[in-house]
């Protein structure tokens, strides 16, 4: 086998190679938030920056929705594609697109008429109230076309095509930026001036996507031939909506944040416009930061999860070290500026009065008092999240923002008052950095215990088998015996067995450690709500390239992963199914798997559940259905021995 580049070039390389495409787009998308707010701030005052506080919320719940629809549609192309399944691809991503058309639509009627019941729910105030109305109506114009856009870029980089969707981002960004202080300055349009830049901008990179729908690489759009459908939009949703809890709640945040600001700024000398205003440019300058930090982190991320996968430990700790290193040297020199020019910093979006320049310095020095520990907090996440460890990765993702964050700046400003918000960001700070370090001591900990594994070790058995090509697939039910079945089979015959050995294979292949594909490879799709939806396709597309990667080289026995649906249309295969009644799998279960006797069946029952769901929503077949086999056999009737002789004879007889 080729070495993988993950696995043998300088890691420093890697990084460059890597990181820097990642950070990139991440500070373009955070630019393209700030860019309004520096020209707003200098042009119209900080109460124009206060409307696009209270509207950026919006923003983020219509990108939820599009992030949606677009992560979702490139999953499902990604998928079919896979599976060799041009035409349902084509489909798929046609419904995304009308649906996202439709959406955009609804979205922009809605917001028209209930604008300022929204704003208001995001903490907007009497005196933001013109500025944010005025700015909010422009950028429900351009709320379709983002939508529609943001859906597209998904698609078009699910297509082999990042370059092509990155241009069209920059290229919306740098007019942004371009136009902005033309209609502020020159036309003195003020904060509809900056709505008009980006709705004009957001069209550009429409434009851009939508040119992009008569090149696609890997399907066609056929005229009256591409079919909508709500069952194939639902499963779009569902493998989207990770990307929708993720975006909520930002905009969760920013709702409790503006309107706990609001309230207490209210009660204090600040007034309820100023802390709003001025933590929200804060957190926009510290998210250039954090853009930085992801981007990094991000970039490393195949690399971790290739060599843990293969084993390299080393090389493992070698790249984790070198992103701390970098994010530290990065939040270090951002909490520098933060805590000693933070005048300077925010005086470029523009003057207000001496309170609002107090405050300001106020939320740079305190809620970004431990801003340096982001560079250790956020790497984390990502580090666990790369090498498989889903629920850690979750834990640190959601620690700060959701689970700290939020009841701190509730309880902090009900017994401190306006400084109890700001001091609830080094709190979450400090003890999401706490609960990183205790979960990274104890992962090192495990990765010095593990040494190397031979990544070639699954093509040590020697094949005897002389006969024929032949690949003989086996569908069970759990409990029934059947992969014993099956390793009985593979002995007498001389076969290579392909059961365990698969997912050390996959391991190598894809860089996911043995874990994480032993954990979700028979999960379905309902489960996978959690985040991690588009590792789990990808795992079922690379483990059914494996598959029939393998059936076309050797003769072999492969038990279960829907082999017998990946290799249906493989003439010379031969698909058993083994079953088995409640009693014998329940004697099997309690004795070989150690399960307890009295919940054992509700456990087998379960596990089939599960493995018939999984079946069923990536072959659109019937997992126990005995027409999609040659061979069904109970084996209890003969037993598990006899059963094999059985599917041998059959073998036998059929080859003839």
């Amino acid at each position: 086998m080729k070495e993988n580049i993950l696995g043998t070039e300088k890691i420093q390389k890697l990084l460059i190679k890597f990181s820097i495409p990642a950070i990139i787009s991440m500070l373009v998308n955070s630019l393209y938030n700030i860019v309004d707010q520096l020209f707003i701030g200098n042009g119209v005052g900080y109460l124009g920056n206060g409307a696009t506080t209270v509207v950026f919320p919006l923003v983020m719940l219509c990108s939820a929705l599009s992030l949606m629809l677009g992560d979702g549609a490139a999953a499902y192309l990604s998928l079919k594609l896979g599976e060799n399944k041009k035409e349902e691809a084509a489909n798929g991503v046609y419904s995304a697109i009308i649906t996202s058309v439709v959406v955009s639509l609804l979205v922009f009627v809605l917001v028209n008429l209930f604008l300022k019941q929204i704003i208001v729910v995001f903490g907007c105030t009497s005196d933001i109230m013109p500025y944010a109305m005025s700015y909010g109506r422009w950028i429900a114009f351009g709320l379709p076309f983002s939508i529609v856009s943001t859906v597209l870029n998904s698609v078009i980089r699910s297509d082999g095509s990042p370059k092509y969707s990155m241009v069209s981002m920059i290229s919306g960004a740098i007019l942004n930026c371009i136009l902005d202080p033309i209609f502020i300055f020159v036309f003195k349009m003020g904060v509809d001036g900056a709505a008009i830049a980006t709705v004009i901008s957001q069209f550009v990179s429409f434009v851009f996507n939508i040119c992009y729908l008569f090149r696609f690489k890997s399907i066609e759009f056929k005229k009256g031939k591409n079919k909508f459908s709500f069952a194939v939009v639902r499963k779009i949703c569902m493998l989207g909506i990770s990307s929708l809890i993720t975006s909520l709640s930002i905009v969760a945040i920013m709702a409790v944040e503006n309107n706990t600001l609001g309230s207490l700024g209210a009660a204090s000398k600040f007034g309820p416009n100023i802390p709003m205003i001025a933590l929200g440019i804060v957190m926009k300058i510290n998210q250039i930061l954090n853009s930085i930090i992801i981007g990094l982190a991000a970039g490393a991320q195949p690399i971790i999860g290739f060599n843990y996968g293969a084993g390299k430990y080393d090389r493992v700790k070698s790249t984790f070290k070198y992103v701390l290193v970098f994010s530290v040297i990065i939040s270090t020199t951002a909490l520098i500026l933060f805590q000693t020019i933070p005048e300077v910093l925010i005086s470029a979006f523009g003057k207000g009065d001496s309170l609002y320049t107090e405050f300001a310095c106020m939320a740079f020095r305190t809620y970004l008092m431990f801003t340096i520990l982001n560079g250790i907090q956020i790497p984390s996440s990502i580090f666990f999240q790369a090498i498989g460890k889903s629920k850690k990765s979750a834990i640190l993702s959601l620690s700060r923002q959701i689970i700290l964050l939020i009841p701190a700046m509730i309880i902090f400003g009900k017994l401190f008052g306006i400084s109890g918000v700001l001091y609830a960001g080094p709190f979450a700070d400090l003890i999401s950095f706490v609960i990183s370090v205790i979960l990274l001591i104890f992962e090192f900990k495990h990765l010095s215990k593990n040494t190397e594994e031979s990544k070639n070790a699954i093509f040590e058995k020697e094949v005897e088998y002389k006969g024929k090509h032949l690949v003989v697939t086996i569908g069970r039910e759990y409990g029934s015996g059947g992969r014993f079945i099956g390793e009985l089979v593979a002995k007498e015959l001389g076969l290579k067995f392909y059961d365990k050995d698969l997912i050390e294979q996959l391991s190598f292949e894809t860089g996911y450690t043995k874990e994480f594909i032993e954990k979700n490879e028979q999960k379905s799709i309902d489960e996978h709500s959690n985040g991690f939806i588009t590792n789990s396709d990808e795992l079922f597309i690379k483990e059914s390239e494996l598959i029939k990667e393998i059936a076309s080289k050797e003769s072999c026995v492969i038990v279960g992963r829907c082999s017998n649906a990946v290799l249906r249309n493989k003439k010379d295969c031969i698909h058993v199914f083994i079953y088995s009644d409640n009693s014998g799998k329940v004697e099997r279960a309690v004795k070989y798997y150690g399960l307890n006797k009295k919940t054992a069946l509700k456990e087998i029952n379960k596990i089939n559940k599960q493995r018939a769901k999984h079946y069923k929503n990536y072959t659109d077949l019937v997992w126990n259905d005995p027409n999609n086999y040659d061979l069904c056999i109970n084996s209890d009737v003969l037993g598990v021995e006899d059963s094999a002789k059985l599917i041998i004879d059959f073998i036998n007889k059929k080859n003839k």
